[in-house]
């Protein structure tokens, strides 16, 4: 192959590469304690799961991680403690620039987003519809169960058929 031929071969797959559309996934923060801010037990091992459920050697691939912008008296953060150890993990920072229930802002997020990877968000579960609805403008967003902590809603680009696949976390001792 002759060099100008390998370079625009290059350029064309950094191109494609670039322009790749992240997939979107969404899940409800860890579980809360009986009464009060943060997570209860079982929520810090949630997080802790997490961090192999869509960790650096997961299908994931996460490159970018989002969760509701915290209050200063310590509410809307269990989002935030849910995901805080993997962002770490994968050495990103958690983008809380979005307000609970801004779902056009975290629209904005998520189709000006230009990196690499795809894109998890944490969120409090009776907003997770309005933004599938938000990106797709979906006109039956299902609904994130009440008394579910595990599951991961997958919305892939270009968002217009809301969320296409439903799995579960499977973290040990916590889904059945």
């Amino acid at each position: 192959m002759h060099l100008p031929t390998l370079l625009s071969a290059v350029a064309f797959l950094t191109t494609t590469v670039a322009a790749a559309k992240p997939t979107v996934y969404l899940i409800r923060h860890g579980e809360k304690p009986a009464s009060g801010n943060g997570l209860s037990t079982a929520g810090q091992q949630r997080a802790q799961c997490l961090r192999s459920v869509f960790g650096a050697t997961s299908e994931y691939h996460i490159g970018h991680v989002m969760a509701q912008t915290p209050k200063s008296d310590g509410k809307r953060k269990r989002p935030y403690d849910t995901v805080a150890p993997l962002a770490a993990d994968l050495g990103l920072s958690v983008d809380t620039s979005c307000d609970r229930d801004d779902a056009k802002c975290v629209e904005d997020v998520v189709k000006g987003y230009t990196g690499a990877g795809n894109i998890l968000i944490c969120w409090e579960h009776d907003a997770l519809s309005d933004i599938v609805d938000e990106l797709g403008k979906d006109d039956n967003p299902p609904s994130y169960p009440d008394d579910a902590f595990n599951i991961i809603w997958i919305d892939p680009y270009p968002y217009d058929d809301g969320v296409t696949a439903q799995e579960s976390e499977n973290c040990p001792g916590l889904d059945s």
